[in-house]
């Protein structure tokens, strides 16, 4: 999944952007943001793998922005003029859309996206997480665990030793997970593609996978045909 954050000061823009992007099933939209102090904390917090960066904003311009958080994500600059483009260029932007965003336009964006490395930095597979299972501690390898699921600001932690906690959310976890190994099935669980025994399709969520201890995840409809594909299944 490209995890994406739009970042532009008119509510309209922002929605016309969201739409685009909703066209396209590997594009999550994380977070929005219409001020430069919203959209340092938003990266901060979501650590988002696109910045799509309006220029012209009250304050702190999107160039601004970017310059400051050179280095801790990747940009998109959009905006209603295109007499900016070789200072966005000279930021390393991946791309510069010019308002209104052609569909086309961003569709080639999105393959510039693919096709680049993520600046994320993600664990080795054989990592070791020290977890609690009732009064015993032990190291849990992240090849060991089947499952995370989302509990408020925290995560649960399912293997084959039983339940653990970490206090992280969600979508940090994702962001140090090696999407190899791992796919998020919905807002609520991250699976690892190993500990998937079965897919069924589900009426009310779009399928169901099945893990080792029988028990069965929802995955949102968004995310069954791209698991499908993932596990090389043919619908």
């Amino acid at each position: 999944m490209i995890r994406a954050l739009i970042v532009d000061d008119e509510r309209l823009a922002r929605t016309e952007l969201r739409r685009l992007l909703g066209a396209h099933a590997d594009v999550e939209i994380v977070g929005e943001a219409d001020n430069a102090a919203t959209a340092l904390q938003q990266v901060a917090a979501l650590s988002p793998d696109v910045v799509f960066l309006d220029i012209q904003m009250p304050e702190t311009t999107g160039l601004t922005l970017a310059a400051e958080l050179a280095g801790q994500t990747r940009f998109v600059f959009c905006t209603a003029y295109d007499s900016f483009a070789i200072d966005a260029f000279g930021l390393n932007a991946v791309d510069y859309l010019v308002k209104p965003v052609v569909p086309e336009r961003l569709a080639g964006t999105l393959e510039r996206l693919r096709a680049q490395p993520s600046t994320r930095s993600v664990l080795p597979y054989d990592h070791g997480l020290l977890l609690r299972f009732g009064e015993q501690a032990r190291i849990v390898r992240l090849r060991e665990i089947d499952r995370f699921e989302s509990i408020g600001n925290h995560a649960r932690v399912h293997c084959a030793h039983g339940k653990s906690w970490l206090q992280s959310s969600l979508n940090r976890i994702e962001q140090r997970l090696d999407p190899n190994y791992f796919f998020r099935v919905s807002r609520a669980d991250i699976l690892r593609l190993d500990a998937i025994a079965a897919i069924e399709p589900d009426v009310g969520t779009g399928s169901l996978a099945t893990l080792p201890d029988g028990s069965r995840v929802a995955v949102s409809r968004r995310q069954a045909q791209l698991l499908k594909q993932r596990m090389g299944q043919i619908f």
